[in-house]
C-alpha cells in the first residue's frame, strides 16, 4: 500500500479573509473556489506542490451536527482551539518575519523547543492555529 497525505481541512468563517491570508500572507496558490457567500470551499496549497492542499470550508455544515454542536464548534473556533495545521520552513525566523510583516496575528515568536525543533505560530482569520516548524 502506498498512501500519501493529499488534503487537510480547516474551517473558515470569512472566505475572503481566509483566501487573503493563505494567498497573500503565506504565499499559497488558490486552486479551487466553489460555492457562494460564506458557503465556499476553497483549496489552497504551496506553489509547485500540486499534491499537497488545504481545503478551507465552512464549519459545521454536516447535516448530522446538532445546533448545540454547531455552537460549540463556533465557540472553539473563536478561541482558536478547533483547527490547526503544522507547516515547515527551511528558515523559520525569516518566515516569521515575513508573515508578521504582513499583519498576521502572532501566537508564538520563533523559539527552540525542548524536544529539539524551532518553531513559531500564528492564527488565521478563522482562529485556526498555523504553526511553522523548521525542516528537520
Amino acid at each position: 500500500m502506498n498512501l500519501t497525505i493529499h488534503t487537510t481541512v480547516l474551517p473558515h468563517e470569512d472566505p475572503d479573509a481566509s483566501v487573503a491570508f493563505y494567498r497573500d500572507v503565506l504565499g499559497f496558490e488558490v486552486r479551487t473556489d466553489v460555492g457562494t457567500g460564506t458557503m465556499r470551499w476553497i483549496t489552497v496549497g504551496p506553489v509547485g506542490q500540486p499534491g499537497t492542499s488545504i481545503l478551507l470550508g465552512p464549519p459545521a455544515v454536516d447535516p448530522g451536527i446538532t445546533d448545540d454542536e454547531r455552537r460549540m464548534i463556533t465557540d472553539m473556533m473563536a478561541k482558536g482551539t478547533y483547527g490547526w495545521i503544522l507547516l515547515a520552513s527551511d528558515d523559520v525566523d525569516a518566515t516569521f518575519d515575513a508573515v508578521q510583516a504582513k499583519g498576521a496575528e502572532v501566537v508564538q515568536e520563533p523559539v527552540d523547543q525542548p524536544y529539539g525543533l524551532r518553531d513559531c505560530a500564528f492564527r488565521d482569520p478563522a482562529g485556526n492555529l498555523v504553526r511553522i516548524r523548521a525542516v528537520a
